[in-house]
């Protein structure tokens, strides 16, 4: 089985607190009738601050979708590979190690993707495979890390790097002034990660069941539309309310490896917002305080998108209590509405003696 080992993430210098954000709405959208409401529900998401890759008052301004793109692909490539480096270092790996990159992001698009220049930039062999997910949304955390395990599976003794890069600032529309997108100009934050899943040794999350649901016609509910301006997000009110269904889906899941998903170890879930966290916590009747990672990563950074599994994985790694043999459950949520979920237990770093050369080992050395 593959182990998910400590994440690393970065996040842009550049914070705008929760005070900030009601201030920018009440000038950018004064007089507008939905902003009192808009703004109460800014006020209940939790997030005491968020940080973004450019000044707010250039952030503010919308310099059209080409520039947009131009400083996505640009803070990705300067963002990226120090957050990648560290991410090996904590797996304990070395660039040549990796046999597969998964680079997941939903706020600008490159062709080819950033694997490509990751690859030519950072070291790794020229036979990676590339994996780009770009249209999961907050869900491609919890699909990234799936696929990698998923990937282990197929190739023993393989190691594959997941890397989330998600600049929501860079989505921001300031002619969209339904009550959906406010609130999501008070919720998102930008921020980058990285994690090594090693099909070999490693201490983290042992990866020992995943599972994928799609709750039926629901794919307008959260969405892009894309225009001349670029993505344009869109988000339905109904969306909050989606835990009571995926909840069973969670149990499930659970059950099916033998375990009760109300008393687990740990639970690194996404925060997506208070009342997602809140009504999972009701529904699979677990304490408010068993996802304090989620809460605090909501806190601190806002909903980071994909991001958000690896920094809320990441804090339980810094409380450094889990013992080995701690069971929990990952889990991401985005569009379709779409839910990514993977069982495990936690395991200190013991290597199974190697099976076989990694898949597709490079003949010709990278220099």
């Amino acid at each position: 089985m593959a182990t998910l080992c400590k994440p690393a993430v970065s996040v842009p210098e550049y914070v705008i607190t929760m005070e900030d954000t009601l201030e920018f709405a009440k000038k950018v959208h004064k007089g507008k009738p939905q902003l009192p409401l808009a703004l109460r529900l800014i006020e209940k998401t939790g997030v005491r601050k968020r940080h973004i890759v450019q000044p707010i008052e250039q952030t503010l301004r919308h310099p059209g979708f080409e520039e947009r793109n131009r400083v996505y692909e640009q803070q990705s490539k300067l963002l990226c590979p120090p957050v990648i480096e560290r991410a090996l270092v904590n797996a304990g790996v070395q660039a040549q190690d990796i046999d597969a990159i998964i680079y997941v992001s939903c706020t600008g698009f490159m062709m080819p993707s950033l694997t490509a220049w990751l690859i030519n930039a950072m070291g790794f062999r020229y036979d990676t495979r590339q994996i780009p997910i770009a249209q999961l949304g907050c869900a491609a955390g919890g699909a990234a890390i799936n696929r990698a395990n998923d990937f282990c599976e197929a190739h023993p003794d393989s190691n594959v790097l997941i890397v989330s890069c998600e600049l929501c600032s860079l989505c921001y529309q300031p002619v969209d002034d339904n009550v959906g997108s406010l609130l999501s100009d008070g919720l998102f934050g930008d921020a980058v990660a990285a994690a090594v899943v090693r099909g070999n040794g490693g201490t983290g999350v042992r990866l020992e069941r995943n599972a994928s649901y799609l709750i039926p016609n629901t794919e307008d509910w959260i969405s892009y539309a894309v225009r001349s301006t670029g993505f344009h997000f869109q988000l339905d009110r109904r969306v909050p309310g989606t835990m009571e269904p995926l909840a069973p889906i969670l149990r499930q899941l659970a059950a099916s490896h033998g375990w009760n998903v109300a008393n687990l170890d740990f639970y690194i879930i996404h925060a997506g917002g208070p009342r997602i966290l809140d009504d999972l916590c009701k529904y699979l009747n677990v304490d408010r305080d068993m996802f304090r990672h989620s809460w605090s990563t909501l806190s601190d950074y806002g909903n980071i998108a994909s991001a958000v599994v690896l920094e809320a994985l990441r804090r339980l790694f810094e409380e450094d209590e889990m013992l080995p043999g701690g069971t929990g459950i990952i889990a991401g949520f985005g569009p379709g509405i779409t839910a990514e979920m993977a069982v495990g237990s936690w395991v200190t770093d013991v290597p199974r003696p190697r099976l076989a050369t990694p898949i597709a080992a490079s003949a010709t050395p990278v220099v």
